[in-house]
C-alpha cells in the first residue's frame, strides 16, 4: 500500500468485513481516529466465534476458558481497557490452571503458582526433581517478561531505535525465552521418569499440541500465575457485546446478516464490497477481518497474491498441521448441582472410550464444569458442562450431506447462519459423541447421566456454518508451524496487505496468531497501519464510561478456603507495566 500523498484526498470512509473480535477491534481504533466505518457480518450476533448461544434457561459459552491480558502488568491489558471488554465486570481466576488425570486414576494439578506447582509435582515423583526445578523456573522468569512483550504496536512500524529498546527489555529473560523456544513440549516432556508426568506436561494447555515449544505453556502459566488470563464474568458473548458497545458509542455503525459475497476492485484500488442479496457499499478503504482463505481466494477471486500468500493459500493450507485443529465440543444442562466438579480437567482416554469420539485426533478430552466459571449463565442448583476434544473435519465431511453453510430468506430477511441438514449417519455421529461422554462422566459422578436435561453437540462443520472459517479451524494458522512464520513475516516486512492492491488492508485472527488478544490486537495494528499510510498520528484511549474491573481468585478443590477479592490499580496504570505482584497483593473484599 503507497502512502498517501499531499495531493491526494484524505481517506475518510472505512468498510470492515466481519464482526469477529478482529472487526469489531479495528472499527474502535478507527473511530478513535476519526474515520467513518461500517461493519458487515453475516451473523445476527457480534463475535464470530467468541461466542455463546441459549439451550432452554441455559447458556452455553462457547469460547472463552481464559483470556489473555483481563489483569494488569501487560500490554495486553490496555488493549482489553481500550476496547471497553472488561470494565464494570468481575475478572475470575482460578488457583489450578487445568488439571490432568490419567487413566489410572492419579491426578497432575498445574497450579499456577510456580511454588506451589513445584511442590505438589516433587510429592507426584521425587525422582524428576530437575526438570521439575526447570520448569518451574522457566514460569517464575516469565511472570516478569510479561511486561516487556509488545501488543500495543506493530513490529512492522517500529523505528530501529525502538527495536533495540525491545530487544534490551528481552536481555533479563533472553536465556530461558532463547531454551523454551527451541525445545518442544513433546522432547522435554520425555526427560520425566513417571508415566503420568511424562503424558501430562503434553496436556497442560487442554490438548495435546505437538508443534508446540515449551515457551506458549510458559506464557500461559505466568499470565495465569499473574491473573491475567481468567475469564470474564457474562461470558464470550457478553465480551463481544461490551467491545460492540463501545464500539456503537464511538459512532459505529454495523449491519447484521450481512454476507459480502465480493470486495469491489477498480484499477487496484478497493472500492467496496458487494453483499450476497445484491446490494453495493463504497467506501475509501475495506478492512477484511474474515476468514483469510475466503477473503483472498473468494472475495478477491486470488488475484492479488504474491509468491508467499499464493503458497499460504493454496498448498501450505491444506498441510496437515499448518492450522490449528477444529473442535468437537459437547454442553450438557444439568438439573442438579456438581459441587465437586472441576473447573477445568483433561482426561487420559482409553481405547473404548476414544473410539466413540468421531474424527478425535488424539485419545483425550478436556471437560470444563462450566459453572464454575459463569454461574450467572444457568439456572440456581444446575450445572453446565463442556466437553471438547481436537477433531479432524474430514471425518464429519465424509458423514454429512448436503450443503454445509445455506442462506435462506425468513420474514423477509435474508439469513446465513441458520441450521442445515446434515443427514442420518452425521446425527448418529454426533449421538455417539454425546452418550459418550455422558457414560464417561457418569462412571465418576454418580446422578450425573439423570440429571441431563439438555445436550447440544457442534463439529468443526458447525464452526463452518456460523462463521465460515476454513475447514472449522479455531483460530486459524497453527503457531510455531511453517505457514503462521511465513505469514508473520510477510506481514512484518510489508504490513496487512496484499500486494498489487491499493486501500485494502488485513485484520482478525487470519492476520496474526493466537487467539482472542491476537484478533484485538490486530484491530489496533491495522489502524496504525492506515494512519501510517494517511500520514496521521495513531491514537488510541481507555474507556473511562464504567469502573475498572475487580477480581476473584477462586481456590479449586478445597471448599472450606474462601474466594479472595483483588482490588486491581487505577484503570490509567495499565499502560505503565506495574509489577504483575500489585494485584495479587491487593485488599481482600
Amino acid at each position: 500500500m503507497a502512502r498517501q500523498t499531499d495531493t491526494a484526498p484524505r481517506r475518510e470512509s472505512m468498510i470492515i468485513v466481519g464482526g469477529g473480535l478482529g472487526g469489531l477491534s479495528t472499527g474502535c481504533y478507527a473511530r478513535m481516529n476519526g474515520y467513518r466505518t461500517t461493519i458487515f457480518e453475516m451473523h445476527e450476533i457480534p463475535g464470530g466465534s467468541c461466542t455463546g448461544w441459549d439451550r432452554s434457561d441455559f447458556t452455553f459459552d462457547w469460547c472463552i476458558s481464559w483470556l489473555l491480558g483481563n489483569g494488569p502488568g501487560n500490554e495486553m491489558y490496555q488493549i482489553w481497557l481500550e476496547l471497553g471488554a472488561l470494565q464494570g465486570k468481575e475478572m475470575r481466576h482460578f488457583d489450578v490452571f487445568n488439571i490432568v488425570r490419567g487413566r489410572d486414576g492419579r491426578a497432575v494439578h498445574f497450579y499456577s503458582d510456580p511454588d506451589r506447582l513445584e511442590e505438589h509435582l516433587l510429592a507426584l515423583s521425587p525422582a524428576d526433581a530437575a526438570p521439575i526445578r526447570e520448569f518451574c523456573a522457566g514460569i517464575r522468569t516469565f511472570r516478569r517478561a510479561l511486561a516487556a512483550y509488545p501488543f500495543l504496536k506493530p513490529v512492522g512500524l517500529m523505528g530501529r531505535l525502538e527495536r533495540w529498546r525491545m530487544l534490551a527489555s528481552f536481555v533479563p529473560y533472553f536465556t530461558t525465552i532463547r531454551r523454551s523456544i527451541t525445545v518442544l513440549m513433546t522432547d522435554f516432556a520425555q526427560r520425566f521418569r513417571d508415566p503420568l508426568l511424562r503424558e501430562a506436561f503434553n496436556f497442560i494447555l487442554y490438548e495435546k499440541h505437538p508443534a508446540f515449544p515449551v515457551l506458549p505453556f510458559y506464557f500461559q502459566l505466568a499470565s495465569h500465575a499473574n491473573h491475567a488470563a481468567g475469564v470474564p464474568e457474562g461470558g464470550s458473548l457478553a465480551l463481544a457485546r461490551s467491545i460492540e458497545e463501545r464500539y456503537r458509542g464511538l459512532g459505529g455503525e454495523i449491519t447484521y446478516n450481512a454476507k459480502v459475497e465480493e470486495i469491489l476492485v477498480e484499477r487496484d484500488r478497493a472500492v467496496g464490497v458487494r453483499l450476497s442479496d445484491g446490494r453495493e457499499f463504497r467506501a475509501d478503504i475495506v478492512v477484511s477481518a474474515a476468514d483469510g482463505h475466503t477473503t483472498v481466494m473468494k472475495l478477491l477471486k486470488g488475484q492479488y497474491l504474491n509468491d508467499t500468500y499464493r503458497r499460504l493459500y493454496t498448498s501450505l493450507i491444506d498441510e496437515p498441521g499448518q492450522l490449528s485443529p477444529g473442535y468437537v465440543s459437547l454442553f450438557l444442562g444439568l438439573r442438579k448441582p456438581f459441587p465437586e466438579g472441576d473447573p477445568c480437567t483433561t482426561y487420559l482416554l482409553g481405547e473404548r472410550e476414544a473410539a466413540e469420539l468421531t474424527g478425535i485426533r488424539c485419545p483425550s478430552m478436556n471437560v470444563q464444569f462450566r459453572t464454575r466459571h459463569y454461574p450467572e449463565l444457568a439456572p440456581e442448583d444446575s450445572t453446565v458442562v463442556f466437553a471438547t476434544y481436537f477433531s479432524d473435519i474430514a471425518p464429519w465431511r465424509a458423514l454429512h450431506e448436503g450443503p454445509e453453510q445455506s442462506s435462506r430468506v425468513r420474514r423477509g430477511e435474508e439469513l446465513h447462519t441458520l441450521p442445515v441438514k446434515h443427514g442420518r449417519e452425521y446425527m448418529a455421529a454426533k449421538r455417539r459423541v454425546r452418550n459418550g461422554i455422558v457414560a464417561f462422566l457418569d462412571e465418576r459422578h454418580p446422578g450425573f447421566k439423570a440429571a441431563v436435561a439438555v445436550a447440544d453437540v457442534s463439529t468443526p462443520l458447525t464452526q463452518v456454518r456460523y462463521t465460515g472459517v476454513y475447514d472449522g479451524t479455531f483460530p486459524g494458522w497453527n503457531p510455531f508451524v511453517e505457514g503462521a512464520e511465513t505469514m508473520e513475516e510477510e506481514i512484518k516486512k510489508s504490513g496487512p496487505v496484499l500486494p498489487g492492491l491499493s486501500n485494502f488492508y488485513l485484520s482478525g485472527v487470519w492476520a496474526t496468531i493466537g487467539g482472542l488478544i491476537r484478533a484485538a490486537a490486530a484491530g489496533r495494528h491495522v489502524v496504525q497501519f492506515v494512519c501510517r499510510d494517511d500520514g496521521l498520528e495513531f491514537t488510541a484511549e481507555i474507556d473511562r464510561t464504567a469502573p475498572p474491573p475487580t477480581h476473584l481468585v477462586i481456590p479449586v478443590g478445597r471448599p472450606a478456603e474462601p474466594a479472595r477479592r483483588t482490588v486491581p490499580p487505577a484503570v490509567g496504570a495499565a499502560a505503565r507495566n506495574e509489577d504483575s505482584e500489585s494485584v495479587q497483593t491487593g485488599a481482600l473484599a
